[in-house]
């Protein structure tokens, strides 16, 4: 066995992976992993049996490789995950997408590593799609402070206890609020040792998995979840605010500079573009100016979303 990896399934779900989802062929696969060529063949076979790629197989989502490449040529990305459902409603854009990221997510996960979780719709779709691996014993972070009254299927301590179920390890919550009533009682909450604690192994985690949030009319989440009016909404919308990801809103350049950051408690923006591996999820017109404020600022530089989404992001990084 290849010495890379820590168990045969591990061995055999990468080889799989290559082979169905990214089309190498089986010498290439070879070369890359230094194994025979015939054994690559029989493990091909084994991973069938074994039911490794079964969902994969039967449920492929049609994608665009075009966007995709145009994506991550335009921002750097190490990689683009777009969904092509046209017709489809939202909701099944979503999930599409979030399969996407969940199958992408299953190939880079480590065995005993870490991953940082925010929240949201584009962050549960993903939790949902993501196949059971408790083989990997990789423990679930909480990247942010908990929003507390909204659906708590979509807050970042049920995701992280739901994620951390599947992946076999342990949850960390990250126990406060995300935004408090002033710069000086976030202050004080992060110096408290279990926020120290939690905080650090947010930012040593590997992988981080965010949402993306929007100011547009009617589509932020927060204005949803009442922790904003919606005249505050519309106060940063005319600062020129567009984003939100991991808790922070930005412009579209990717600033963050704005009065509401200073009391959000979350993983520091810094911290977070230091995670290896950081996994956006997002989908819906109302978020091309946001999704593009994300990428620009490089808090993701994996995104999984729609087509339509997709060219909305690209032609406005054209017209900005």
């Amino acid at each position: 066995m290849n010495t890379h990896f820590r168990s045969r399934d591990d061995l055999l779900t990468r080889v799989a992976a290559l082979y169905y989802e990214h089309d190498y062929s089986q010498q290439q696969i070879a070369d890359k992993l230094n194994i025979s060529r015939s054994n690559i063949s029989r493990m091909l076979k084994e991973a069938k049996e074994k039911g490794l790629v079964v969902i994969r197989i039967l449920h492929r989502i049609p994608h665009s490789t075009v966007l995709e490449q145009a994506l991550t040529e335009r921002f750097g990305l190490k990689r683009a995950l777009v969904v092509d459902l046209p017709g489809k409603l939202y909701e099944e854009q979503l999930a599409g997408a979030g399969q996407l990221a969940a199958w992408h997510l299953e190939e880079i996960l480590q065995p005993q590593s870490v991953i940082a979780i925010s929240w949201g719709n584009g962050v549960a779709s993903a939790v949902s799609a993501i196949g059971p691996l408790s083989h990997l014993r990789v423990d679930v972070v909480q990247m942010i402070g908990s929003l507390g009254n909204i659906a708590s299927v979509i807050d970042g301590p049920e995701l992280a206890r739901r994620l951390s179920l599947k992946l076999g390890g342990s949850y960390h919550y990250l126990h406060a609020p995300l935004f408090l009533t002033n710069s000086v009682t976030r202050d004080g909450l992060m110096e408290q040792s279990t926020i120290v604690e939690t905080l650090q192994l947010a930012r040593e985690a590997q992988v981080a998995l965010v949402g993306v949030g929007t100011t547009a009319p009617g589509a932020s989440s927060f204005l949803r979840a009442g922790h904003l009016t919606e005249a505050q909404v519309g106060e940063l919308r005319a600062q020129g605010i567009v984003a939100e990801t991991a808790g922070w809103h930005l412009d579209v350049q990717g600033n963050a500079d704005y009065d509401i950051n200073r009391r959000v408690l979350a993983l520091p923006l810094p911290d977070l573009k230091r995670i290896p591996d950081i996994v956006a999820v997002a989908c819906g017109a109302a978020k091309t100016a946001s999704i593009l404020g994300v990428l620009r600022g490089g808090y993701a530089n994996v995104l999984a979303t729609d087509a339509a989404t997709a060219q909305g992001v690209l032609e406005a990084a054209e017209g900005t």
